[in-house]
């Protein structure tokens, strides 16, 4: 499928949810969106979903992700614009400081092609809820940690999908903690929010690399 007809796929199935009858036709549409849901590396910054329908989806799966003893320590920050440049450039100065010149070229357009698209969700996790849950719990005090992981992973996946219902293509980065302290300081974060990974996203101008698949067989186990 090209870009083009994958963009137009993704409106129908807009449509599709917001039909009145669409109980059968949204499950059929939440099964789509996790098969279709892929990293996408070529990115544009042609703007097909606007910044409010961004922001509001970004909202839903905060408000509705679920978490261990529903700490909700999660937090995201949504970039647009200089803001979403200057993310990058941070990340391209960052990597300069420990990536030997002679390698840098390819670093640096590995980076661009992130700095394509037109936005950046960025996910951190705030390590004080993580510490109160700790000293409030202490048997679980080792398992905390784990299960913010668990939920930071649930809210990605959730935001990533949601980003591909709307025909957008997304990816996700992980350069933390290269550049946490950095980020941190550009946009006044608290100090307690540890950052998890990056995702830039944008309109898709490359299609998904197909990538095999295991044998379900090797997978999956059911017991009666």
């Amino acid at each position: 499928m090209d870009i083009s007809a994958k963009r137009k796929y993704n409106i129908s199935k807009r449509i599709i949810i917001c039909t009145e009858d669409g109980g059968n036709m949204m499950n059929k549409d939440f099964y789509f969106a996790i098969k279709n849901r892929h990293s996408i590396y070529g990115i544009g910054k042609e703007m097909i979903v606007s910044e409010e329908r961004i922001h509001e989806l970004v909202n839903h799966a905060v408000l509705n992700a679920p978490s261990a003893f529903n700490s909700q320590s999660a937090r995201v920050v949504v970039l647009f614009g200089e803001s979403h440049t200057k993310l990058w450039d941070i990340t391209k100065e960052s990597l300069k400081k420990i990536v030997p010149g002679e390698k840098f070229d390819a670093t640096e357009k590995k980076i661009n092609s992130f700095q394509a698209g037109y936005g950046t969700i960025l996910y951190f996790d705030d390590a004080s809820v993580v510490e109160g849950l700790q000293q409030k719990f202490p048997s679980y005090k080792d398992n905390f940690p784990i299960w913010a992981h668990h939920a930071s992973g649930m809210l990605q996946y959730i935001i990533w999908t949601a980003l591909e219902l709307e025909g957008l293509g997304a990816s996700l980065q992980h350069y933390n903690p290269l550049i946490d302290e950095a980020v941190k300081h550009q946009w006044g974060l608290p100090a307690s929010w540890k950052l998890i990974a990056q995702m830039p996203f944008g309109n898709p101008t490359v299609p998904a690399e197909e990538k095999p698949h295991l044998p379900l067989e090797e997978r999956v186990k059911v017991f009666k």
